[in-house]
């Protein structure tokens, strides 16, 4: 349910009040008042821009979701919003997290999430990565995938070359190419746009995770174009790891926009006079989760001919290098 904020509660303070709060907040904002942020309100209001960022969802859109006004969420990301509890719960709803994540760090929870965060804590990227793969194995609900490095998988942001050096890719390894938002599209009966349009973020997410799910049914082997924003929803990314060998195809960001404008979509730059700014803050805030990738390749200022070669022969390098029981089938 969307809150109201035109209702006020029975123990609200009078209207005077709330406009002397307003003003003092404007001010604020202003620099009329330095007063020092509260540390607390600071790191919630940087976590929820982060999540926002990972997911791709700009302000506007975020607000459109929840039914709160952008300079509510504008308040609350810069550390001088006071948010409610229902308020929090909304944005946790919408951007698909608990709402522990929100408010603060979930492993103070319990003393046994302290001692492994201590065990984990200072550790550098690649031995992260080999304990999540431990833990994933420790507590699979299914046997191992033997088709996994059979299905190859590449993620990463718009322009990076997702669809056209998978083609290639799937036309030489003779398999079939499969880009994800045409299955969800399919599955839908309409395009993602319309989707998030009429029935909200939640719902995309669901078919995305349904057609990654058909994908993998069907095709045990397979080259996959994934939307960029799928990393940011955990379920769907840990089935994707589970079940395909991903390539994060990295770029530049002046490459990604380039490269989408030239196919001749303008809408990065529709309305949007901040969109490379945004395209950043998207880029940093889910280089995390892409990193989480078996491999990563860069695109960046290499021609078409030369970016296929180069990801052809380090893909077949890093199969090949596998283990014999895991190695892909021929």
């Amino acid at each position: 349910m969307k809150q109201n904020y035109a209702t006020t509660p029975p123990d609200a303070p009078s209207p005077a009040v709330v406009d002397e709060e307003a003003v003092r907040q404007e001010r604020a904002e202003r620099g009329g008042e330095r007063e020092e942020r509260d540390p607390f309100l600071t790191a919630m209001g940087e976590r929820v821009r982060l999540l926002r960022a990972r997911r791709g969802m700009t302000r506007k859109t975020l607000a459109a979701e929840t039914g709160l006004s952008e300079r509510h969420l504008a308040n609350l990301e810069s550390g001088v919003g006071n948010a409610s509890v229902l308020v929090l719960r909304q944005i946790a709803a919408t951007l698909n997290c608990p709402l522990a994540e929100v408010i603060g760090d979930e492993t103070t929870a319990s003393a046994e999430w302290l001692l492994i965060r201590e065990l984990l804590h200072g550790r550098d990227q690649a031995a992260l990565q080999r304990a999540r793969m431990t833990l994933a194995e420790m507590f699979a609900q299914a046997p191992r995938d033997p088709h996994r490095k059979d299905r190859i998988a590449l993620i990463g942001l718009r322009g990076a070359g997702k669809s056209t050096l998978g083609r290639m890719l799937a036309q030489e390894r003779k398999v079939p190419f499969v880009e994800l938002t045409r299955v969800i599209e399919q599955l839908a009966g309409c395009p993602p746009s319309e989707i998030h349009s009429l029935y909200g973020a939640s719902a995309y997410r669901r078919y995305e995770h349904r057609a990654l799910e058909a994908v993998i049914n069907e095709h045990e082997r397979a080259v996959i174009a994934s939307p960029g924003g799928l990393v940011s929803e955990s379920g769907t990314f840990n089935t994707l790891l589970s079940h395909c060998f991903t390539v994060w195809l990295q770029a530049a960001p002046e490459e990604h926009m380039r490269r989408v404008v030239a196919q001749g979509d303008l809408r990065p730059m529709s309305g949007n006079k901040e969109a490379m700014d945004d395209l950043k803050r998207i880029l940093a805030g889910r280089s995390e989760l892409y990193d989480r990738a078996d491999m990563t390749f860069d695109t960046s200022e290499k021609t078409l001919a030369d970016a296929y070669l180069q990801l052809r022969d380090r893909l077949a390098a890093r199969l090949a290098a596998e283990s014999p029981d895991e190695a892909p089938t021929a």
